[in-house]
Parts: C-alpha cells; sequence; structure tokens
C-alpha cells in the first residue's frame, strides 16, 4: 500500500483537509461527547482510587496501630489496588476482544462497587487491603477499556484530544479525591467514608453504559454491520459515512481473517508488533518509574516529610498538587493534536527533571532551613505541572494507535499491565527507600530515570499525530525490515502536516 493510497483513505486526516469546518462540527457532536464522557469516568475511577488513598492513608493509621507502626503494611494497602490492576489489565485485553468494549466496562464497575464497600466496611487491616485488591480489578479492566473504546469511536482527526480526555477524567477523579478528603476530615468515620464514596461514579457509569452501544469497530469485527452502521450514522454526516463504513468494513474483512489464528505468544512472533509493544510498554514503564504515583499516592506523606505535620495541612496543601494536575491535563488536550505526542512528551520530561532536582535538593537541604519546606511544595507543584500536560496523557493515547485491530486488544492490555507492574514496584517501595536512603537521595534517582525516558522517546517513539491506524502500521513494517525509508518520511511528515 502506498503512502498516497493510505493518505486519500476515508478516514485520514487529509480528508478533514478538505473540509476543515467539519472538523469542528465532529468536536460539537454531542454523540461523540456523550461517549467519551460516559466511557472516560473508567479513568475517573481509575483517578479517584490513586489520589483517595493518600489522605485516606493519614487515618487508617489513626485506627490501626499496626498500620501505623509499619511502612510494609502502609505501602501494602496502597499498593495491593495496583496488584488488583495487574491481574485486572491483563484480563482486561482478553475481555474486550472476546465481549467487547461494552460489557468489559459493565464487567469494571461492578468489580470496583463491591470493593468500594468492602473497604468502607473494613474492621481489620486483612479485609481493607482485600477491599482495595478488588477496587484494582476493576481499576484494571478500566484502564484497558476505556481508551480503547474512546479511540475506536473517534475520527482520526479529533482520536488524540478524545483519547486525552479519559486522562483529563483521571487526573479530574484525583482532584475531587482530594476535595473528597478534605470534605471528610472531621467526619465521624473519616476514611470509611473517602473509600466508600467511590462507589458512586461507578454505580453512575453503569446505568449509563447500559445505553450505550458497542464500539463500532469491534462490531464489525464480529459481524455485525447493522449495529455498526447505525452508530457511525450518529459519529459521521452523510457525505463521510458511506466512505467510513466501506472503508471499516473492508478492513474489518482483512483483520478478521488474520485474526482467526492469533494467540497470546503471536505477539512475540511478528517483528512489527514486538517493537509497537516495546514503545508502547516502554512509555507506559517510564510513566512510572519518573515517579508520577509516588507523587499521587504519598504527596500528603511527602508533604508531612518536608515540615507541614498537620494532617488537614497536609491535605489541602496536596489539594494544589491535585488541582495543578487537572489544569495541565486540559493543556495536555489542546497540545497533543497541535504540538504531536512525541514533542509533548519530551518537553513534558524536560520539566519533570527540573522539579525533581529542585525535590531533592530541598530534602537533602532541609534540615539546614525551614524555607526549603516551601521549596519542597513547590517541587510537586511543579512536577505536577510539567507532567501532566505530557507524560500523563501521551503514553495512554500512543498505546491506542500503534497495534493493529488483531492485536489491540490483547497488546493494550500487555502495555497495561506493564503499567501497573511498574506502578506497583514504585508504590511498595516508596516508603522503605526514602527510610533507607533518604527522601532527597531518592528523587535523585527519579531524576536519573527521567534522563533515561528522555532519550527512549527521542530515538524510538514515532511520532503518530494526524495518522490513521493504517499509517501507523506501515511505520512498524518498514522500522522492523528495514525497507522503504523514504516512505517511512514521508508518513512522519504526514503526521505533522494532517492535523
Amino acid at each position: 500500500m502506498t503512502v498516497a493510497t493510505i493518505q486519500s483513505t476515508p478516514g485520514s486526516s487529509g480528508y478533514l483537509d478538505l473540509y476543515p469546518e467539519r472538523k469542528m462540527s465532529l468536536f460539537k457532536n454531542p454523540y461523540i461527547l456523550g461517549l467519551t464522557a460516559v466511557a472516560g469516568i473508567g479513568g475517573m475511577l481509575f483517578g479517584y482510587d490513586t489520589g483517595v488513598i493518600s489522605g485516606a492513608l493519614l487515618y487508617i493509621k489513626d485506627d490501626f496501630e499496626e498500620v501505623r507502626q509499619s511502612n510494609f503494611l502502609q505501602e501494602t494497602i496502597v499498593s495491593m489496588a495496583i496488584a488488583g490492576a495487574i491481574v485486572g489489565a491483563a484480563a482486561g485485553g482478553w475481555i474486550n476482544d472476546a465481549y467487547g468494549r461494552k460489557k468489559a466496562t459493565l464487567i469494571a464497575d461492578v468489580i470496583f462497587i463491591l470493593g468500594a464497600i468492602g473497604m468502607a466496611a473494613a474492621q481489620d487491616p486483612t479485609v481493607l487491603i482485600s477491599g482495595r485488591f478488588l477496587v484494582g480489578l476493576g481499576v484494571g479492566v478500566a484502564s484497558v477499556t476505556a481508551p480503547v473504546y474512546i479511540a475506536e469511536a473517534s475520527p482520526s482527526e479529533i482520536r488524540g484530544s478524545l483519547v486525552s480526555t479519559n486522562v483529563l477524567m483521571i487526573t479530574g477523579g484525583q482532584f475531587l479525591s482530594y476535595l473528597v478528603n478534605v470534605a471528610f476530615t472531621r467526619v465521624h468515620g473519616t476514611w470509611r467514608w473517602m473509600l466508600g464514596v467511590s462507589a458512586v461514579p461507578a454505580v453512575v457509569q453503569f446505568v449509563l453504559m447500559l445505553f450505550l452501544p458497542e464500539s463500532p469497530r469491534w462490531l464489525f469485527m464480529k459481524n455485525r454491520k447493522n449495529e455498526a452502521v447505525d452508530v457511525l450514522s450518529k459519529i459521521y454526516d452523510i457525505a463521510r459515512l458511506e466512505d467510513e463504513v466501506h472503508f471499516l468494513m473492508t478492513l474489518s474483512e482483512q483483520e478478521r481473517q488474520r485474526r482467526k489464528n492469533i494467540k497470546f505468544g503471536d505477539v512475540f512472533k511478528s517483528n512489527e508488533i514486538i517493537l509497537a509493544f516495546l514503545v508502547g510498554g516502554g512509555l507506559q514503564a517510564f510513566q512510572q518509574f519518573i515517579g508520577i504515583n509516588t507523587v499521587m499516592y504519598y504527596s500528603p506523606t511527602i508533604v508531612q516529610m518536608a515540615g507541614f505535620h498537620s494532617n488537614e495541612l497536609a491535605l489541602l496543601l496536596s489539594l494544589v498538587v491535585a488541582g495543578m494536575n487537572a489544569a495541565g491535563t486540559i493543556l495536555g488536550i489542546f497540545l497533543i493534536d497541535h504540538a504531536g505526542r512525541k514533542k509533548l512528551a519530551l518537553s513534558s520530561l524536560g520539566g519533570v527533571f527540573v522539579s525533581l532536582v529542585i525535590l531533592s535538593i530541598s530534602f537533602l537541604n532541609q534540615s539546614s532551613n525551614e524555607l526549603y519546606g516551601w521549596f519542597a511544595v513547590l517541587g510537586l507543584v511543579l512536577y505536577i505541572a510539567f507532567f501532566s500536560p505530557g507524560m500523563g496523557p501521551v503514553p495512554w493515547t500512543v498505546n491506542t494507535e500503534i497495534y493493529p485491530e488483531e492485536y489491540r486488544g490483547i497488546c493494550g492490555g500487555m502495555a497495561a499491565t506493564v503499567c501497573w507492574v511498574s506502578n506497583l514496584v514504585v508504590s511498595q517501595s516508596f516508603l522503605s527507600i526514602t527510610e533507607a536512603i533518604g527522601t532527597g537521595t531518592t528523587f535523585l534517582i527519579f531524576a536519573g530515570i527521567t534522563i533515561l525516558a528522555f532519550l527512549f522517546v527521542l530515538l524510538y517513539v514515532p511520532e503518530t499525530k494526524g495518522l490513521t491506524f493504517d499509517e501507523v502500521e506501515l511505520i512498524w513494517k518498514e522500522r522492523a525490515w528495514g525497507k522503504n525509508n523514504d516512505s517511512q518520511n514521508l508518513l512522519a511528515e504526514g503526521g505533522e502536516n494532517h492535523s
């Protein structure tokens, strides 16, 4: 397939270059926005769980003496949800492929609701940890499902922005969790309310999802053409609908033939898929190993380490961090389809490095001057300000774009699993490492990893802005086999020029 052929394919951003007013109409389509918003509640559950435990942990320690005296128990309460998410993400890819994006979302909601109720009712740390594991299962499935559902229901020219709204829901959920934490600081049962209220958005999503359709691409894959056309007719105007239907029918038939014998092990038999997964999984790993969830899971604890010992003050200062996270993600939604994925990630990593150096210096000099406590808070805010527009949305967006349809569920689940395993390693070890080598040195290690992440993005991550799934697939084929390099360069330029 030539570059010229691909760029004239219905669904590519080149189509919208001829009719720029239609691109804006897609953003105003209430049906697309509704699908995105409801699917994005899965991201909110992800974000709420990430943020709420940071505040709840302060009060859990007050209720359970054994937790207060053990860093390991504190880390386990935080990270058991991540352990559940690893299992959920690994199973989520298979659930998505076998039962569809809609049923996968409903399953995730039910699991999450059960986990939230279990946490709120826990009478000892063991039950609390079990509830955290259940919540993690639901979050893991949702972390795979929501971005794929949004991407497959989105026109390619606004796909990056819409998938990034899922990350906005994550950061919005984190901000909401901090608000809830502050609201319940003086209420009897504090942490039980903080953790139990997370069932509410899961119930809301479950009810709304019953009225939404399945992904049109998945419907075509299952040969349910009439249902798929009905969904597409609500997304595209009549001038484009016929071309889109024809394009997806042809593509789905090809993918259905290839998919018949697809197994988990097949991922490692194709050079193109291996390369794509290494990039997707690598981005997810670096997102965690540069320290984001030490900030989100432990920010009130970090604030207390910096010298602000009051629980309420620690939560209020952490609320500023969460607010900056949400604001930065909104900026990222605008930039990801304008600046591009690669440039956004590189600029984000540069700022994260500077922020981590500030944090390291602040903690290394904390004992000599109380002012360094405020520098530590400044470092946290700057870290989030730089991370949230770039390394927040970019790994999730890129992972919805770089795999062929027949591998998207499997590879998406594998990449999400990499994310959660990396998250588990960081969150389970953070308090122990800071106790062993000091908080300042720990942040310095994160800064070193950030340099490696910058080089990884610079050297290995392709620009996918404005490219269709077919165009991205061609990049991997050319990289794997070392052919048609001139064509690959044209594709990369096409991504820059077609948004």
